[in-house]
């Protein structure tokens, strides 16, 4: 698929205006999963990448389909399977009997926006497939380095209730992710509002049919990019943002905190959020809004804590109170 940057039949409008359309557009398929939808936003702002959780039926590969469309971007599942391979990921070299010659044949992680269907179920081989193209953007087969396309993000997903024959992801292969969305069971009134569509004849399947189109494209992501780069940061917040991370390697509820790479992960979703917020600099709210789907899985619980009930988000929400604000 070509990617076109150029759209006559969408009006001209600014990067934020373009992005900011998303929502509406992508509420045509999907409902009740706005924080989703921002958190996929931000980490294509900040060319990171997201791990979806929720229970089966949720919508999870419609909203990433869903965001492709509405982006104008190409995009490829993959089934996580016992039986993957990491050529079935990557791609592999194939023998050409009419030249004698091998030629690669390029893997479904040579797209824009791969959704990596219940991760979890694959082996850790397959898994660590996904390492080099996430964090280099580019795959290695014998030795030659091939280019991923640009934008590229990784859209994995997995179900935090069935772990029989899953294969966990590792502290290391889970901070490549930028963000770990969890997506909630609707509200009675989305329920409705799903079965009411379902029931007048949507179809999850046919997207355009549910006038679904693009709303922003590659250019709209490029310029969005430049500007939130642009966002200014005091030295408090960039205090405040250590503090946080260094109070998480210091809780008595942890025994993993959040490394180096989790506080400047923290500083670039919240640099994106301001900026999707429509201000130039970042405050104290905005690392508070991206603290705990940037943080929650990149800290690890202490095993008595595990048994007491407590979890990641109210160990970061607990801290969060807790750490200065700066004034």
């Amino acid at each position: 698929m070509t990617v076109s940057t150029d759209r006559p039949d969408r009006p001209a409008a600014g990067p934020h205006a373009a992005l900011e359309a998303l929502r509406a557009e992508i509420g045509k398929a999907v409902v009740g999963q706005d924080a989703a939808v921002t958190g996929l936003v931000v980490a294509l702002l900040c060319r990171g990448h997201v791990l979806l959780e929720g229970v089966p039926g949720i919508a999870k590969t419609l909203l990433v389909r869903t965001l492709a469309t509405a982006l104008e971007l190409d995009h490829k599942r993959v089934q996580f399977t016992p039986d993957l391979m990491p050529s079935d990921v990557t791609g592999s070299l194939v023998y050409d009997a009419r030249t004698a010659e091998f030629s690669f044949r390029p893997g479904p992680v040579f797209t824009h926006l791969l959704l990596a269907d219940e991760i979890n179920r694959t082996p850790p081989k397959t898994q660590a497939s996904l390492l080099e193209a996430m964090e280099e953007r580019q795959v290695s087969v014998e030795g030659a380095p091939r280019p991923l396309p640009e934008p590229f993000m990784v859209a994995a997903t997995q179900n935090p209730l069935e772990y029989e024959g899953t294969y966990p992801l590792p502290e290391a292969q889970l901070d490549r992710f930028l963000l770990k969305l969890n997506l909630p069971l609707p509200s009675r009134e989305q329920e409705i509002d799903v079965l009411t569509r379902h029931a007048a004849g949507f179809d999850p399947r046919d997207l355009s049919g549910a006038g679904v189109r693009p709303v922003a494209g590659p250019a709209d992501l490029a310029a969005a990019r430049a500007a939130v780069a642009k966002v200014t940061l005091a030295p408090e917040v960039t205090a405040y943002v250590v503090d946080l991370c260094r109070a998480t390697r210091e809780s008595p509820s942890l025994s993993l905190g959040a490394s180096p790479r989790g506080a400047t992960a923290l500083l670039a979703t919240s640099r994106a959020w301001a900026w999707l917020s429509g201000r130039e600099y970042v405050v104290p709210d905005d690392v508070k809004a991206l603290a705990l789907p940037t943080l929650r899985h990149r800290v690890r619980l202490r095993p008595e804590a595990e048994m007491e009930g407590v979890t990641a988000d109210s160990v970061l929400t607990g801290l969060l109170a807790r750490v200065p604000v700066p004034r």
